[in-house]
C-alpha cells in the first residue's frame, strides 16, 4: 500500500464494472429521496437489463434525489469484479446472487472507511499517527479482498469502532493545528437543523455526526472542520469555505446545496446539481 495515499479512483462508484448493486441490494422507502417503496435484493423497477439506470438523467426529477447522492465507494466493483469473480447475479445461481446482495453493504462500509485512512495519510498534522493509519488501511484492504463467506460473517461494527479510534486522533491533531479552540467549536453530533450560520467561524470545528439539515451556512468559514457524518441535507453551502474541511465526502456534498463560489478540497467535485441551479 502506497506510504501517502491509495488510489482514489477505486474508491468512488465506477458503475460501467459493476452489476447495479446498489440498485437491487438496498432497500429504500416512499419519501422525498424515493419515489416508491422497495425491498432489499428486489431489483429497482428503473434498472434495465444491462445494468443501466433508466432514468439516470431524471432522476431527480422523477422523485429519485436518494440515488443522485449515493456513493458505494467503490465497493460494487469490488464485489463485482474481485469477490465473484465477474460473475453476474442475473445469469448466476440464485444462492450466489443473495450472498453478493449480503456482501455489497458489508464491503461498502469497508471501502468507506479506506477513503477516511487514505485521507488521513494525506495530512500533514496526521502525521505522528500516519503507521498506524497505514496498518489500519492494510488491515482493511485485506478484509475487502476476503470470501464472499468470510465478509458476510465479518463483525465490521467492530472493524469502525477500531478505525474511529484513529480519526478521532487525526481529527484532535488536523484542528489543534487548524487553532480550533474553545467549546464553541465541539459540535460533535449536535442538532444544528435549521440553524443560521450565515458567515459563521467555524474552522477547526468538530461537526463529527452533526445535524446540519437545511442549515444555512451561506459564506461559513468551514476550513480545517472535521465533517464526518455530518448531515448535510439539503444545507445551504453558497459560498462557503471548505478548504481543508476533512472527512468530507462527494455524498455529503451532493445532499447539499452549493454554488460557483462554494470552495471545496481537491479530492472532491462540484455536485452537477449545484450549476444546473445557477
Amino acid at each position: 500500500m502506497p506510504d501517502q495515499t491509495a488510489d482514489r479512483a477505486e474508491l468512488r462508484g465506477d458503475c460501467e464494472r459493476c452489476f447495479g448493486l446498489c440498485c437491487v441490494a438496498l432497500p429504500f422507502a416512499a419519501s422525498a429521496d424515493f419515489a416508491v417503496d422497495k425491498q432489499a435484493g428486489t431489483p429497482c423497477r428503473n434498472l434495465r437489463e444491462d445494468h443501466r439506470c433508466g432514468i439516470h438523467a431524471r432522476l431527480r426529477q422523477q422523485g429519485f434525489s436518494g440515488c443522485t447522492v449515493y456513493d458505494c465507494f467503490g465497493a460494487g466493483q469490488k464485489v463485482s469484479q474481485v469477490t465473484f469473480g465477474g460473475q453476474d447475479w442475473r445469469t448466476g445461481p440464485r444462492a450466489d446472487a443473495r450472498r453478493m446482495f449480503d456482501v455489497f453493504p458489508v464491503v461498502r462500509q469497508l471501502h468507506e472507511l479506506l477513503w477516511y485512512l487514505t485521507e488521513a495519510l494525506a495530512l500533514p498534522a496526521a502525521r505522528p499517527v500516519h503507521a498506524e493509519l497505514r496498518r489500519a488501511l492494510r488491515k482493511t484492504e485485506e478484509l475487502t479482498l476476503q470470501t464472499p463467506g468470510q465478509l458476510a460473517a465479518l463483525d465490521v461494527g467492530a472493524h469502525r469502532q477500531d478505525v474511529n479510534v484513529l480519526l478521532l486522533k487525526t481529527s484532535e491533531l488536523v484542528r489543534a493545528g487548524a487553532g480550533a479552540r474553545g467549546r464553541k467549536k465541539d459540535r460533535r453530533g449536535a442538532d444544528l437543523m435549521g440553524a443560521r450560520l450565515k458567515g459563521a467561524d467555524l474552522r477547526g470545528a468538530n461537526l463529527r455526526g452533526a445535524y446540519l439539515i437545511a442549515a444555512d451556512l451561506t459564506g461559513a468559514d468551514l476550513r480545517g472542520a472535521d465533517m464526518i457524518g455530518a448531515d448535510l441535507r439539503d444545507a445551504d453551502l453558497t459560498d462557503a469555505d471548505l478548504t481543508g474541511a476533512f472527512f468530507l465526502t462527494q455524498p455529503q456534498l451532493g445532499a447539499a446545496r452549493g454554488s460557483a463560489g462554494t470552495r471545496l478540497p481537491d479530492s472532491l467535485t462540484r455536485p452537477v446539481h449545484w450549476t444546473a441551479q445557477l
